[in-house]
């Protein structure tokens, strides 16, 4: 098989770009801390290639326009998405991963690169799950407060783990320690090869330690069709309260869906 570089990966990541509107919604956010699916071949029978040809990897399709900073997915679709800032103890996040899956549901999961250096274990287990995987920066710092090139590094240090570890850099990139992205690590983000940055609608706030009720009210009380819901690993809270976050959903008739499945 045809090895695809990281230049080539960030390359095709980038052309999505074009697609881009500019913009950007504030909400709120918390100080702690896979590839859009291929397009299907045209070519016909006759047209393929004969056996053992190295192949190519398919080139990622990309997403209906979306805003440069996405808050929130569709309304008018009864689909959630919960995302989990990627950090703290791994028994935790095998927890809450495990939880999910036992619900049918689906996590985005926005990692910091030390985490990944310290159990990069982890990176397999949220893929193999169905989860999605994202860049949250390095080492989990005010980003925004950051010189150029000091920001870059955070950016494209987190990108890098994740190709070694996964393939891919993956689809979404959130800031740390901020609920948006300033127009300079929007820029940095999608030279890095991520052309959305991921925002969300919904603070759960349970990186306060509010206790579990308190995560699950706040959550209850503002989720709606196409809300990105903002949550963490590390937090016992979290995984207390996520059964019940999920079975209200389930009532409600919303799915609990990966960030590419909600804006796809």
């Amino acid at each position: 098989m045809v090895r695809v570089t990281t230049t080539d990966r960030r390359g095709v990541l980038r052309a999505g770009a074009g697609l881009v509107a500019g913009g950007a919604l504030a909400a709120g956010c918390s100080t702690t801390g896979a590839a859009p699916s291929a397009t299907a071949s045209s070519a016909s029978a006759a047209e393929s290639p004969p056996a053992g040809t190295p192949q190519a990897a398919p080139t990622p399709r990309p997403f209906p326009r979306q805003p440069a900073q996405i808050t929130h997915g569709p309304r008018d679709r009864p689909r959630v998405a919960l995302t989990f800032h990627g950090q703290g103890d791994p028994g935790i996040a095998r927890s809450l991963l495990t939880e999910a899956e036992k619900h049918g549901a689906r996590l985005t999961v926005l990692a910091v690169g030390t985490w990944l250096d310290q159990y990069p274990q982890l990176a397999r287990r949220i893929l193999d799950g169905g989860h999605d995987l994202g860049n949250h920066t390095q080492h989990h710092v005010a980003v925004n407060a950051m010189a150029e090139a000091d920001a870059r590094a955070e950016i494209t240090g987190c990108a890098d783990r994740l190709e070694r570890l996964t393939g891919s850099i993956g689809t979404w990139f959130r800031p740390s320690r901020a609920p948006t992205a300033s127009s300079l690590v929007q820029r940095l983000a999608r030279a890095a090869g991520y052309p959305h940055v991921l925002s969300y609608d919904v603070d759960s706030l349970d990186h306060t330690r509010p206790g579990a009720p308190a995560v699950t009210r706040k959550v209850l009380a503002e989720v709606r069709n196409g809300s990105v819901v903002s949550l963490h690993f590390g937090y016992p809270d979290t995984v207390t309260a996520l059964p019940d976050v999920l079975t209200e959903l389930d009532r409600r008739g919303l799915h609990a869906v990966t960030t590419t499945e909600l804006l796809s």
